[in-house]
């Protein structure tokens, strides 16, 4: 692959990393060019290549779209080497994690609907992140228990003063000094589903012994909030690339939120997934999709 970052591998930990989609609606082609950034990499370094379904979404995940997946991939020659692997039966890892996060004293419970941080938010001023709005913290100190559904969000202040400044860094952007209070206090276990991304990803990235995690630059800033919950919890620190996207006509990254054309509609077109691939590799793109510049 022309754009692959090239690094010395420890021969002693052999190299593994990961594709990770949720199954709540169909693959597109920026999905295939970070499947083969992750397949690439690996292999390039006589590594692992795996593929983890984060399924834990109960109101949106679907058994079509994990089918969909795992025929899109074999369709690229983009299999995993091992086992899928479910986020759904692990749920007892995130909730080992929660209770380490609770016993450190970082969560509060919260009960806001987005209503009611809507209307907190046009009563006062409060900081903005890559997320928009920071939440407003109207729990952060209420007593009492919740009267209906909460989630756990951390205290990202506490969090900070009991980890210390600290960094984490990309194969090609280099070292970066983390800011996850550009975040404010994220939510960590949802109210209508198990652990948020964030803490799940986080968890299951050590306890599949992944060693470089390649994902796209729209996670770049995340990688703060995911280090700040590896030093709590006592997690191994990978390393990271966060490879260039691919974006549609208009500049802006494919998406399924944008109803990116699938791959399934190249694949029963006849098209040659593995054609596709190897246009990718030599950065052949697409008709009216290029690759951002960062």
């Amino acid at each position: 692959m022309v754009f692959l970052p090239k690094i010395e591998p420890d021969r002693a930990i052999p190299i593994r990393t990961r594709f990770a989609p949720s199954p709540n609606g169909a693959l597109h082609v920026g999905h295939a060019f970070s499947a083969l950034c992750a397949h690439d990499f690996a292999h390039a370094h006589g590594g692992q290549y795996l593929l983890r379904i984060e399924d834990i979404d109960g109101t949106r995940s679907r058994p079509e779209h994990v089918a969909g997946i795992l025929t899109d991939l074999a369709w690229l020659n983009l299999s995993p080497d091992g086992p899928v692997g479910y986020q759904s039966g692990h749920i007892e890892r995130y909730q080992a994690a929660l209770q380490k996060l609770l016993s450190l004293g970082l969560l509060y419970k919260c009960s806001c609907t987005r209503g009611d941080i809507l209307a907190a938010l046009k009563q006062m001023p409060v900081p903005h992140g890559p997320d928009g709005p920071h939440y407003p913290g109207t729990c952060r100190n209420r007593t009492g228990e919740p009267s209906g559904p909460f989630c756990w969000r951390i205290d990202m202040a506490k969090a900070l003063a009991m980890t210390g400044p600290f960094q984490w860094t990309d194969l090609v952007a280099g070292t970066n000094f983390a800011d996850p209070m550009q975040f404010g206090d994220v939510i960590v276990w949802r109210k209508d589903a198990p652990a948020s991304y964030h803490l799940a990803a986080t968890v299951d990235d050590a306890a599949d012994g992944i060693t470089h995690v390649v994902r796209g630059l729209d996670l770049f800033a995340y990688t703060a909030i995911h280090r700040l919950l590896q030093i709590l919890l006592d997690l191994p620190e990978p390393q990271y690339w966060h490879h260039p996207l691919l974006l549609d006509m208009g500049g802006q990254k494919l998406a399924k939120s944008k109803s990116s054309p699938p791959l399934s509609a190249r694949r029963l077109a006849g098209e040659d997934g593995q054609l596709l691939i190897d246009n990718l590799r030599q950065g052949v793109l697409p008709l009216g999709i290029s690759l951002s510049s960062a």
